[in-house]
């Protein structure tokens, strides 16, 4: 019963979703990928929205019920029939009474299964399509037969195009870059290889009071050369997220420093990459959003870049839906890890992987610490105690691990964890 309840929601709303299309005809800048989406979506609205009335999804609304919300301008309802029911009731509003309804919208779309972007292209019809990338190893693999049935999944979003629409592509990545060629005239690239459209330089981390505060790097284009400041955040993706913002501006027809003047006021997203205080004078960077093979060795790239007068160490929860990559991933991150880290603590059954490969790439024994799949909060109580100033700790794991808990256990201010961390609603808290 419960999931032909879902069903004729989802049959409502996505009805008042398209008819909220016809009726409004706003613009639609659709953003997909294995890794970045919700970050690039972001960054995408930082850098619009001093200039055009847009909307975005909020959080990582981007599945056959997300799409739709997004459009009504309305958000979950969870397992509340009563919050249903009045999410219907707001698309009805939009539909019939008058609106101020945004002039773009910027949809997130995501891919669980095959045909999941497809079904939704039937109805959507991106005026600018963003493809972040598509790793060796994606994360929400495990339902696909290969990394080519994924990208083929990606590429629709890009076959949707409204005719004299704009594909943007990371062109670091190897299987978004052949779009160029097949895509050839409405294709955009953005990177750090000096042969895209737009291109990142002098990339570097910047430190307060001798912790890590940001990052600051230079985007160039067609002979400009901009700044951008990213505040309280760190890592290569956030990067690859401006520059997908600038390019998507200008593609827009807006002035890339008032792109760039936008996204250096962004708060970026919570669990990406984020400083966070830490009792006893230390630094948590909380990525603890998700995890995926490609984004847990981006995150220790940036770790290693640190300059830090502590240890650095390292949390990491399973990484969950990679099929049958999990053990091969897994260890693969362990041998990164023991490059990096001072101390590991390993939290989940798939993550004694990661152990028992840093172990083998030399890392001593007595600096690895496991626990079980429910015990992220019990891991963040321990760790407590040992804390030292100058630490630096990285948390990273999938969603289903809750790493979040994690943070908060070892943050300074965790009165503020509503603010500061994921999964704060009530929701989730009302999970295990």
């Amino acid at each position: 019963m419960k999931e032909f309840i879902k069903n004729i929601v989802i049959t409502i709303i996505t009805w008042e979703a398209r008819v909220v299309l016809w009726r409004y005809k706003p613009k639609i800048i659709a953003v997909t990928g294995s890794v970045g989406k919700t970050s690039t979506k972001d960054a995408i609205y930082a850098g619009f929205s001093s200039e055009r009335f847009v909307q975005k999804s909020e959080k990582s609304l981007n599945s056959e019920i997300g799409v739709p919300l997004t459009i009504l301008g309305c958000e979950s309802g969870w397992n509340n029939v009563l919050k249903w029911l009045r999410n219907i009731m707001h698309g009805l509003s939009v539909i019939f009474l008058p609106t101020h309804y945004p002039k773009w919208l910027i949809l997130e779309v995501g891919a669980d299964r095959p045909g999941d972007i497809k079904a939704l292209t039937r109805w959507i019809k991106p005026d600018i399509a963003v493809i972040t990338g598509i790793p060796d190893v994606p994360v929400h693999i495990e339902f696909f037969e290969s990394v080519e049935q994924v990208a083929e999944e990606k590429r629709a979003l890009a076959e949707a195009l409204t005719p004299g629409g704009t594909l943007i592509v990371n062109g670091d990545d190897a299987r978004a870059f052949q779009m160029r060629s097949e895509f050839r005239g409405v294709c955009v690239t953005y990177g750090f290889s000096s042969n895209n459209d737009f291109v990142a330089s002098h990339e570097e981390v910047f430190y307060e009071n001798e912790k890590p505060a940001g990052m600051q790097f230079r985007v160039n284009h067609a002979g400009s050369s901009v700044p951008i400041i990213i505040r309280g955040a760190l890592g290569r993706a956030h990067v690859y997220s401006a520059l997908a913002s600038v390019a998507v501006g200008v593609s827009a027809g807006l002035d890339l420093i008032k792109v760039a003047r936008g996204l250096s006021k962004e708060t970026t997203p919570n669990g990406r990459m984020k400083i966070i205080q830490g009792l006893r004078n230390t630094t948590i960077i909380d990525d603890s959003y998700n995890s995926s093979p490609v984004a847990v060795l981006s995150a220790l790239t940036a770790l290693s870049q640190l300059k830090t007068r502590g240890r650095k160490i390292v949390v990491l929860g399973d990484m969950l839906e990679l099929g049958k990559y999990s053990a091969y991933a897994h260890r693969e991150v362990g041998k990164a890890v023991a490059d990096v880290a001072d101390v590991l603590i390993a939290v989940g059954i798939r993550a004694r992987a990661i152990a028992e490969s840093a172990m083998d790439a030399g890392m001593s024994e007595k600096n690895i610490f496991q626990y079980e799949q429910n015990e992220s909060e019990r891991a963040g109580e321990e760790i407590e105690v040992n804390l030292q100033g100058g630490d630096v700790i990285l948390i990273k794991g999938s969603q289903g691990m809750r790493m979040e808990k994690t943070v908060k256990a070892i943050m300074a201010e965790p009165i503020r964890a509503r603010e500061l961390l994921v999964r704060q609603e009530r929701e989730w808290l009302s999970i295990d």
